[in-house]
């Protein structure tokens, strides 16, 4: 399936993008997801819909140490 928006990350590289203090450091700096590039993000740098959207558990766990303690 196409992505909407190739500017954000492939989804496939988000649970290493979610190990990467400086990338989702930056989604959160510009307020846009990594994944779609929406506005508005969470401290894991992901829009509302894209958090919703995760079933992967690790990829969970890692935007809950980011959600919880502020880093990876």
């Amino acid at each position: 399936m196409e992505r909407l928006n190739s500017e954000g990350i492939p989804r496939d590289q988000l649970k290493w993008s979610l190990t990467q203090e400086h990338i989702v450091r930056a989604a959160r700096r510009i307020n846009q997801c990594l994944l779609c590039r929406r506005r508005r993000v969470n401290a894991a740098g992901l829009c509302e819909v894209c958090y919703a959207l995760l079933v992967d558990p690790e990829e969970q766990a890692l935007v809950n140490r980011w959600l919880v303690e502020e880093g990876p």
